[in-house]
This record gives C-alpha cells, sequence and structure tokens, in this order.
C-alpha cells in the first residue's frame, strides 16, 4: 500500500495491519528505544509499554524528564460517550492509572459535543454514558477520583471555550483537509474542540502543567498533530502553550480479528456484559489456531493473529513468565484452541466479576464527581 493511501481517521473504524509505517509516514517515534531510559530513571514501565502494545510516541522522553525533574505534568485523554465500555477503552483507562501513580495529574475528557455533532448521540443518553458507563468504569478500574478531573466539554468553565475561538485562526480548512481528509461542519468544531481539550491544562487556570501527555490509540493522531501545529503557532501570543506529547497504542482486537467496537456487540466484550455472556462470546471466538488439531500439533498455532492471545496479551495474564509459557505451548502445538479458550474463560470471568463488584460502588458515586452538562 502506497504512503499516500495510508490516512487515519479519528472517526471512523481503521484496521491497521502494519504499525512500523507509522514511524517514516507520519514522524511517530520507536517506543523500545525508550526502554532503557526508563529504567536508567527508575521507572518501572507498565505492561502495556513492556509488551509493545505502546508502539510509539512523541516527545515522551521529554515529558519524563520534566516529571524527574519535579515539574508540574498533566495526562489528558478524551473519550467519546457513544457506546458501552469495552476492553479497548478500558486498556487507556488502565495507562491513566499508571500515570496517576507516578505522580501526573488525570484530565480525563468525557466528549458529549463530539458525540452530539458527530455521532448524533441524543444529548441526555451521551451524558447518562459518560457517567454511568465511563466515569464509573474508570474510578472502578483504580482512578483516584481526588486526582482525576472529570469533564464534559459542554460543562467547563474558564477560558477553555474561548481558546477555540483563537485556535479556529491558526490553521486553514485546507490545512485540516490535508490532515483529516473530507470534514463536516461538525467535525471541524470537534477538531478544534479537542484541540483545547489537550491543550488548556497549561493555563493557569487549570494547574499551569508545564507539559501534558496525550495517550490515544493510533487512530487519533490526526488530533494530535493538528494539536502540536497549532501549540507552535499559537505559543508567541499565549506563552503557557507548548506542543503536547503522546503515546500510541495498538489496537485491542475484537473476537472476529478485527478492531474491537461497540458496534459490533457479538464481537466485542463490555465490562458490563453478564458474566455469562462474556464468556459465552469469549469461547466462540475466532483463534490464530490451524484447521484441524492434528494440523495444530504439527504445525503449532499462530498467536500473533489471535483474538485469544490479545486478550492474554492485554490484561488477563499481567505475569509475563505465565504468558511467554501460554506462547510458547501454542506455537509448538501442545496447547490447543479447546483447552486455551477453557482457561482464557476462567480467568475472564474472574476479572469481570471483580470489576463488576467494584463497579456497583461507584455507579451512584460517579454522578457526584463531575459537573453534569444542564442541556
Amino acid at each position: 500500500m502506497a504512503g499516500s493511501e495510508v490516512r487515519l481517521d479519528p472517526w471512523g473504524r481503521p484496521e491497521i495491519k502494519d504499525y512500523s509505517r507509522l514511524y517514516d509516514l507520519f514522524g511517530i517515534r520507536p517506543f523500545h528505544e525508550l526502554l532503557p531510559r526508563l529504567k536508567e530513571m527508575g521507572v518501572e514501565p507498565s505492561i502495556f509499554m513492556r509488551r509493545g502494545i505502546i508502539f510509539g510516541h512523541r516527545d515522551l522522553d521529554k515529558v519524563l524528564e520534566a516529571w524527574r525533574a519535579g515539574e508540574p505534568v498533566a495526562v489528558v485523554t478524551g473519550f467519546m460517550p457513544s457506546g458501552k465500555f469495552h476492553l479497548g477503552h478500558m486498556t487507556l483507562g488502565l495507562q491513566l492509572a499508571y500515570y496517576q501513580r507516578l505522580g501526573f495529574k488525570v484530565f480525563l475528557c468525557i466528549a458529549d459535543a463530539e458525540a452530539y455533532a458527530v455521532r448524533k448521540v441524543p444529548r441526555r443518553e451521551a451524558i447518562r454514558i459518560g457517567v454511568e458507563e465511563y466515569i464509573a468504569n474508570f474510578l472502578a478500574l483504580g482512578l483516584d477520583p481526588s486526582k482525576t478531573e472529570f469533564y464534559f466539554q459542554t460543562a467547563r468553565k474558564g477560558p477553555y471555550h474561548e481558546l477555540i475561538q483563537l485556535f479556529s485562526s491558526k490553521v486553514s480548512y485546507n490545512e485540516m483537509e490535508a490532515i483529516y481528509g473530507e470534514l463536516t461542519p461538525g467535525k471541524v468544531v470537534s477538531a478544534l474542540t479537542q484541540v483545547a481539550d489537550i491543550l488548556h491544562p497549561m493555563l493557569p487556570e487549570y494547574g499551569g502543567y508545564r507539559w501534558v501527555l496525550v495517550p490515544v490509540g493510533a487512530d487519533q493522531d490526526p488530533h494530535i498533530r493538528l494539536t502540536r501545529d497549532i501549540a507552535q503557532r499559537i505559543n508567541p501570543e499565549i506563552e503557557h502553550i507548548r506542543p503536547p506529547a503522546a503515546t500510541y497504542q495498538k489496537f485491542i482486537r475484537g473476537l472476529d480479528g478485527g478492531k474491537m467496537s461497540s458496534s459490533k456487540p457479538e464481537f466485542t466484550i463490555f465490562l458490563t456484559d453478564p458474566v455469562e455472556e462474556a464468556v459465552r462470546k469469549f469461547r466462540a471466538s475466532l483463534t490464530g489456531g490451524r484447521n484441524t488439531a492434528e494440523e495444530q500439533r504439527r504445525l503449532g498455532g499462530e498467536p500473533d493473529k489471535c483474538p485469544v492471545f490479545d486478550q492474554y496479551l492485554y490484561y488477563l495474564l499481567p505475569d509475563d513468565s505465565e504468558l511467554a509459557s501460554v506462547e510458547a505451548r501454542c506455537r509448538s502445538g501442545t496447547l490447543l484452541c479447546g483447552e486455551c479458550k477453557r482457561f482464557g474463560s476462567e480467568r475472564l470471568a474472574k476479572f469481570l466479576e471483580a470489576h463488576q463488584r467494584s463497579l456497583e460502588h461507584y455507579k451512584d458515586k460517579a454522578w457526584s464527581i463531575v459537573e453534569v452538562p444542564k442541556y
């Protein structure tokens, strides 16, 4: 595929087969180069870092140096409340909790304006999903509400909305089309609003954080590139603002082998699924196995192609040695898909049971820790 044919669409559902192509095409730097530096700084890499799930970054090294020097740093990300909370969302939530433990301030945006403008999600429904699906699940995953600033775009106070107007003068429509492709008025406003979401924590009114880090999926890089361009252009006028840093993670595969998505519920595990339903989906998943058991024993399985192995890689097997054992047994043909699914479904059931107990505790509390839009 030619480079000109590669377009990342933050509002679509891209399936990226070769993440390494993004290094040259979009200037993303390989993450593995930072691992030795993390160890030198005494920072224990997260499970996503050490397993290559986070594959790239922009300026994370600068953020970590600032953090090490004691400068105020923040991590920012956002979610469009257009569907139920699934395992793909969870992976970003676990990253936020990781940085929070290091001492980063967390800003978590519920992009209700974007949900209305781009996906036509009714206002009341977007608010309900934002609180009961997203905020409640993030709290259940371990985010500390006293160190996390949850907000809805349409309820944000202060100069946040003024930034959107100022940023609109720092980019042309042609430039935005070159980044995003075909646009609608709703997408233009949504993109500029996301620039404000990323940069506003640098203003004194919101804490004056010297550096902002944005962990995202690879499809969100257009927003990062637009934000970095605008930050450079507006810096002489608003000196607090500088280009944000970013990390990029690979998509967790849905159970059909494509990108996990709320729009494909049969192939997606939601954290609110009844445990029996989630296990049923898991056991029906596509695998990286061969056509027959005999062929599997002879040729071995292909975990790199397997959605079931993805569940182990991302969250079900946090112990690296246990993960390596499962992978080796799969590749050698000694572990067949039926046994692998039985083992994984037991792990999945325990994980969901524990998470859902925690979630029940936070469902009502979630409404009290965020300012809900009035309309």
